[in-house]
């Protein structure tokens, strides 16, 4: 799952991936003891039926010894529920006690039966005193404290069983004196210590099992001597050491189980002779060595046979396939390499785990052995993924039998297309196909597999449209398949799925609105991801039914509106991340419910008003980014406001007050609220008065205050009112210390407020210049329509006079702190040594081509009247403290209608402008007409200079020879020989970028990203790219590195909600 609800070691979701084997053993341990227990009833069935005959038998004498010490063993017990105890009594002989059995002969107790009948307390040591005793059972009851060293006295104990209670304590040493003992069962208690070693003496022992205690140590040697021994079970303790190699003279042992322990060493070659053998099992222990592909595994009769969760390496053995009774086999997570050999001959098999190896060579024929397991009619699960299988997909599972119920090939290198067929699997219940190579669309018969209850398909390259049929696997309760190329709207088919507990959709190429039947699924318990695509509308209002939900991520998408007044109807919400979107309006008061709310981001919004001050009250709250919105008023300083590594409010200009962390203004006091609504009241009639009487000369007065000082206008009622005066106190009279840059239209300073101390750039247009004017109209007029996360914000616009009497016209922006991208692709010779030193990475780079693509679209494609940039470069290219990309200097682009693209006759101030050298297109140079078509090309050379660091002037780039022909030449095969060697560089430095730069996976997308770069800047304008086709490539590919290099999608302001374990 994204990714997002886990993050993170394996997810629950992987390890149920391998239950079955866990399963298995169980299944195994539970039928050795209802085996036990069905023998067990029988004889304690054939004690009444011998009960039934005494009590038709004159009473019997009997042995003293014996009653005295069945009553100091009724005297131990401390809890009798069914009331067994009460029948021992001297009314009836106690040969006639519930669960005991005489000898005939003697009268003599042979049998002490008692299993299973909800008994507790502690053994007596008198039970030494039964010397006649051949079997003690007391299996199922809850006895506690050790077993008494007494019954080691018992010299013809055959039958030992203490099957699950809770007995402690070491096992007696002189349990060897017990000669005739044929069968130990001391399962699940709570046994510590070591196996005695004297028990190797039992020489007629045959079984063996102390599964599920304690016991340490390591298995001892003599335990080989028992020549008879049949069933041999140590697994769940805490073993060390090695397997012994005496345990391969144990010709007779059938059953060998001593998985989950912590034992090492290699299996003794000659255990894998043990022609017995029926059940093997040495899995999830740390044991080492290596297994050969001729290695002679000779178990005719074996049918359980695992070596899983060791550190194993080698090849599987080829003879392996020979022991055609198997229906399990383990070889999953161990260093297996090499191929897998054929299973044809396995015909009984049910269960094929060998994932979690490197098996394979990551290529065409590693999955032959795949088709093998075609006709095996009682197949339910194959586990093959985590390796290094390549090739395609095989066809020839669609043939695999129909009981199977789990097939995973997930974490390898299989390409291909899902089969067509995989819908003839119909009680298929998990398919696992993760972080593969796989293309091409989902089946559309998907929804054929009825009894999926789980269904992982992220990290591929699935595209198309998911299929509405999904709609039918109403079994369905995961749904994850994020970080692919799904395109077209989410099916509202899925609203069926009414057992859905988690679906995770993000990072692919989804549009449309969200259905509102998917809001309607009240099972969504542990989250919905449906961020980093290309969803619009609203948020449903149907969200209120998603009452269960722990958390919702609708991030980086384009959805809009109000936030639904209901959204606080869902109540089990712990993380919310709306961030990234163009929801308006405030945010509700409903969502004041959400108390249990660990993380909410609503960053990147057009959302507005004051912030909630029920925000201050949450007190799970670990993380807040209200970031870039509209908010106004004073910040809250309380609860999670008093952390300013938690909360986040930059882009906020409205906002005031708050910790001083936040750098805000202070506020303004308020009017004292103790005035008498009277006093109000004449107040407002005075100033009404005032107002009809001095109207006039009011309108005289601003009508001659526009003619000496300028005047300050600006889109949406502006957030500053800024005069001429102010601007050159907050430039220190516009000096070259404060001078950022200069441009076509003017020059750009630093400015410091003096009146809060906000930082500004300021534009002063240089009125000299012809069409500077008619520019500076039209960025007013765009400014009043443009709004976009990577587009610099436009604060105001100021027009007047200087003190000289000049005209004086300039605009205010918001101020980019960390400069523009000219700075950090090619930094000056005269700054400091530490500014030298800093450049962008590779995933960097890859998010700030994609800002620009995204703003580009945005004036291309969004706007009212399209609007051409003409002039994109890096310096033109502005970053801001969380290295978010924004565009600068589109104001005095040429804005035109749709109708008007190409009608030359509609020309404006922009003319005159034709790009800058090196990025402007072929045909502005040879007076062609402005068209969004050249905002592309130059986006092109940008992408190329980019990644490849050289400028498009570069003396090398003379004589026809070019930054595109440069990046030509070297595709598709030596894209690494022209990346920017300061990523190869830091690559060495910091061994950061490893997997980036080297890794085939990343070339491939560094090839993606340089074809995009040369479609664009094509010299026919009519075959470039469109900026909406250039968003849509590069998204996915961004998507694809920040999912297999590990780092978060979210910049630096989410970085510490990570560290938190938030995000």
């Amino acid at each position: 799952m994204n990714k997002a609800f886990s993050n993170t070691n394996q997810s629950p979701q992987l390890r149920n991936r391998f239950k079955l084997m866990e399963l298995s053993k169980t299944h195994m341990v539970a039928s050795i003891s209802l085996f036990l227990v069905y023998i067990e009833v029988i004889i304690l069935l054939s004690s009444f039926n011998l009960l039934g005959l005494a009590t038709a038998s004159p009473v019997v004498r009997g042995n003293d010894t014996d009653q005295q010490a069945l009553l100091q063993f009724k005297a131990k017990i401390t809890g009798d529920h069914l009331r067994i105890m009460e029948s021992w009594n001297s009314s009836i002989h106690f040969c006639q006690w519930r669960g005991v059995t005489c000898g005939r002969k003697h009268h003599r107790v042979t049998k002490l039966e008692l299993q299973l009948l909800k008994l507790s307390g502690s053994l007596s040591p008198f039970i030494g005193n039964l010397s006649f005793l051949r079997e003690l059972r007391l299996a199922g009851n809850s006895f506690y404290n050790e077993m008494p060293p007494e019954i080691g006295r018992l010299r013809r104990l055959e039958k030992l069983d203490l099957t699950n209670n809770s007995i402690s304590g070491e096992i007696p040493s002189n349990l060897s004196a017990c000669s005739k003992l044929t069968s130990v069962y001391l399962i699940s208690n709570q046994l510590t210590g070591e196996i005695p070693s004297l028990l190797g003496l039992l020489s007629s022992l045959k079984s063996l099992i102390f599964y599920n205690n304690s016991l340490r140590g390591s298995i001892p040697p003599s335990l080989g001597n028992l020549s008879s021994l049949e069933i041999l079970g140590l697994s769940l303790n805490q073993f060390t050491g090695i397997i012994p190699e005496t345990l391969g003279q144990l010709t007779n042992l059938s059953e060998f189980f001593i998985e989950e322990n912590m034992i090492s060493g290699d299996v003794p070659a000659a255990m894998f002779n043990l022609s017995n053998i029926r059940v093997f099992d040495v899995g999830s222990n740390k044991i080492q060595g290596t297994l050969r592909s001729d290695l002679i595994i000779a178990m005719p009769y074996v049918e359980f046979f695992a070596v899983s969760a060791n550190q194993i390496s080698g090849q599987i053995p080829i003879s392996i396939s020979n022991a055609s009774n198997l229906n399990i086999l383990q070889f999953s997570e161990n260093r297996l390499s090499g191929h897998v050999p054929s299973v044809e001959k396995l015909d009984k098999l049910f269960t094929f785990l060998i994932s979690g190896n490197h098996l394979g060579q990551g290529k065409e024929g590693d999955l032959n052995f795949v088709c093998t397991l075609v006709n095996k009619t009682k197949l339910e699960t194959v586990e093959i993924g985590k390796n290094n299988f390549g090739g395609i997909f095989p066809e020839c599972i669609s043939n695999f039998s129909n009981t199977l119920l789990n097939l995973g090939i997930a974490e390898s290198k299989i390409s291909g297309r899902i089969p067509e067929g995989i819908g003839n699997l119909i009680n298929l219940e998990e398919l696992w196909l993760s972080e593969n190579q796989l293309s091409g669309p989902i089946p559309l018969n998907i929804g054929k597999l009825q009894k999926i209850q789980r269904f992982y398909g992220e990290s591929n390259y699935l595209s198309g449209t998911i299929p509405h049929s999904i709609g039918n696997i109403t079994m369905l309760t995961e749904l994850v398949l994020d970080f692919n190329h799904l395109q077209n709207s989410i099916p509202s088919t899925l609203g069926n799925c009414q057992k859905l507990i988690v679906m995770i959709l993000s990072h692919n190429d989804l549009s449309g609105p969200i259905p509102p039947q998917v809001l309607r699924l009240p099972s969504l318990s542990i989250g919905l991801d449906l961020s980093s695509n290309y969803l619009t509308g609203d948020l449903p209002v149907t969200i209120e039914k998603l009452i269960n939900l722990g958390e919702l991520r609708v991030s980086q998408n384009r959805l809009s509106g109000l936030l639904p007044n209901n959204l606080g109807s869902c109540v089990s919400l712990t993380k919310l991340f709306l961030d990234g979107n163009l929801f308006e309006g405030s945010i509700p008061s409903s969502l004041s419910s959400e108390r249990g709310l660990e993380a909410l981001d609503v960053s990147s919004n057009n959302l507005s008003g004051r912030i909630p001050r029920f925000l201050v009250s949450f007190g799970a709250l670990k993380y807040l980014n209200l970031s870039f919105n509209g908010f106004d008023g004073e910040i809250p300083s309380e609860g999670v406001f008093k952390n300013a590594s938690a909360t986040f409010v930059s882009g906020n200009n409205k906002l005031c007050g708050g910790i001083p962390e936040f750098h805000l203004s202070r506020c303004n006091s308020e009017a004292s609220s103790s005035t008498s609504l009277k006093l109000k009241i004449a107040i407002v009639f005075g100033i009404l008065g005032l107002v009809l009487v001095f109207s006039f000369i009011l309108i005289i007065w601003f009508r001659k205050k526009k003619e000496y000082q300028p005047t300050t206008t600006g889109p949406e009622n502006s957030l500053l009112h800024l005069s001429y005066q102010s601007i050159l106190r907050a430039t220190d009279g516009f000096s070259q210390q404060n001078l950022l840059g200069s441009g076509s239209f003017g020059s750009v300073y630093k400015g410091i407020l003096e009146e809060g101390g906000a930082t500004i750039a300021v534009k002063v247009l240089n009125l000299l210049n012809r069409g500077a004017p008619k520019s500076f109209m039209v960025e007013c007029e765009a400014l009043k329509n443009i709004r976009h996360r990577n587009l610099v914000k436009v604060l105001t616009a100021i027009s007047g006079a200087d003190y000289q009497g000049n005209d004086f016209k300039a605009l205010v922006y918001e101020f980019m702190v960390n400069g523009s991208l000219e700075d950090w692709l090619h930094p000056s010779t005269c700054i400091n040594e530490l500014e030298m030193m800093r450049n962008l990475d590779f995933i960097q780079r890859v998010n700030v081509a994609i800002d620009v693509a995204h703003a580009l679209e945005y004036l291309h494609h969004s706007c009212e009247t399209s609007i051409i940039h003409c002039d994109l470069k890096p310096s033109n290219i502005l970053l801001d403290k969380e290295m978010v990309g924004h565009l600068s200097d589109f104001g005095i682009a040429k804005i035109l209608s749709e109708d008007e693209l190409n009608n030359s006759a509609n020309q404006s101030s922009s003319l005159g402008l034709r790009g800058t050298i090196g990025y402007a297109p072929p045909e502005y140079g040879m007076g062609g007409e402005l068209s969004t078509k050249g905002d592309v090309y130059s986006y092109g050379i940008l992408l190329l200079e980019m990644f490849t660091g050289k400028r498009p002037t570069h003396d090398m780039f003379k004589e026809g020879y070019s930054i595109r022909n440069f990046v030509a030449a070297a595709l598709p095969n030596r894209a690494s020989e022209i990346i920017d060697p300061i990523l190869l560089q830091e690559r060495a430095i910091q061994g950061t970028l490893a997997n980036i730069t080297l890794n085939d996976r990343h070339l491939q997308h560094l090839n993606s990203i340089f074809e995009i770069g040369l479609d664009c800047s094509v010299e026919s304008a009519s075959e470039r790219m469109d900026m909406s086709d250039v968003v849509s490539k590069l998204c996915p590919i961004r998507n694809k590195l920040l999912h297999s290099t590990r780092l978060p999608r979210e910049r630096q302001t989410l970085y510490a909600a990570q560290s938190a374990g938030i995000r």
